[in-house]
């Protein structure tokens, strides 16, 4: 079954190169450009990930990944932020609402697939 990636990401370009990259490794892709639009297309398309940016407007990364967790019916949904800000306080601070994993723009595309595809516990 293909898996699902929702990509939460107020950059067209940044959400463009991402939207390529996953459709060319098998995904379906979902997109969402702000936060409240990142939380309701996870309640209605049930992502298997989503690739959460953290600064966006209406409600930033750190909020909606708050909320995802308090939802008891999107416990399945994995979460890796990417975002500009690689400070160890802001990963401790994405980590601890629940993320299950935070990689630094830029990133490279190589690590960021396998980093996918090992959260979605499939083969590299």
């Amino acid at each position: 079954m293909t898996k699902k990636i929702l990509i939460a990401d107020d950059e067209q370009n940044i959400v463009i190169s991402l939207e390529f990259l996953m459709k060319r490794e098998g995904f379906a892709v979902c997109i969402a450009n702000d936060g409240q639009e990142a939380l309701d297309k996870v309640r209605s398309e049930s992502p298997d990930l989503v690739l959460l940016d953290v600064m966006m407007p209406r409600k930033n990364g750190f909020e909606v990944c708050q909320e995802i967790r308090a939802d008891g019916a999107l416990q399945g949904v994995r979460i890796l932020m990417l975002t500009a800000k690689g400070r160890e306080t802001e990963v401790s601070k994405g980590l601890a609402m629940g993320a299950d994993a935070y990689m630094t723009k830029p990133f490279s595309t190589k690590e960021l697939v396998a980093r996918v595809k090992s959260l979605l516990e499939l083969p590299a």
